[in-house]
């Protein structure tokens, strides 16, 4: 493929792009708990319910626990459900970090811009970041998550914060998502966007990133 021309900055979704998910286990494991309604609450790009609450900043994670435990069977506990929605989040292999690490020596600025919560991020996504020895910041100038910004993608104000909040122009910044609604709001917000692939699907991440460098 062509090499990418023009890009100072890549923005990286962290679900779905870094991380792998399997949303079915984190559906599978919430039902058994005794959330019935799960499956339609907990989507792979946006969540509808305490699901949403927590990933806009609406409800603390105290809140959102009490608002799942009203679902569940009684005597489940804060950590049974955070269990339960963090097997949302399979993995984040070794490749894609050292991808983040080489992109950052090749002079490119890297941020990331997730739909997360606190629950996961302060968890499970912080630990798997720390795998080389490192932590998260290590491998991004700066990361924007939805539930400190009160705002989920695909509204496009949030991709006018990252570009705002970092100084970015827009022509030089370059989107990776595996949502085509995300992908046309960053668009409309004035940076360039690329959907991203399964691995080996030759538009993966890695793959992109070896097409910019």
């Amino acid at each position: 493929m062509d090499k990418i021309e023009g890009i100072k900055n890549v923005v990286f979704d962290l679900g779905g792009v870094i991380i792998d998910l399997r949303r079915e286990n984190a559906v599978e494991a919430l039902e058994a708990l005794g959330v019935a309604d799960a499956d339609s609450m907990l989507g792979l790009y946006r969540q509808e319910g305490p699901f949403l609450g927590i990933e806009t900043g609406k409800l603390t994670p105290a809140d959102f626990f009490d608002r799942l435990r009203g679902c569940c069977r009684p005597g489940t506990t804060d950590l049974e459900i955070q269990q339960a929605f963090c097997r949302f989040l399979v993995g984040l292999p070794a490749e894609r970090l050292a991808m983040l690490r080489s992109l950052r020596k090749r002079g490119k600025r890297i941020y990331a811009l997730s739909n997360t919560n606190a629950i996961m991020f302060n968890s499970w996504i912080i630990q798997a970041f720390r795998a080389e020895g490192m932590g998260i910041d290590d491998y991004f100038d700066g990361v924007v998550a939805s539930f400190r910004e009160g705002v989920c993608k695909p509204d496009a104000e949030i991709f006018r914060i990252v570009l705002r909040r970092y100084g970015l122009d827009g022509d030089e910044t370059l989107m990776l998502d595996d949502s085509e609604a995300n992908c046309e709001s960053a668009r409309k917000a004035g940076m360039r966007a690329m959907r991203v692939g399964l691995p080996g699907s030759g538009t993966d991440a890695i793959a992109i990133a070896e097409r910019i460098v």
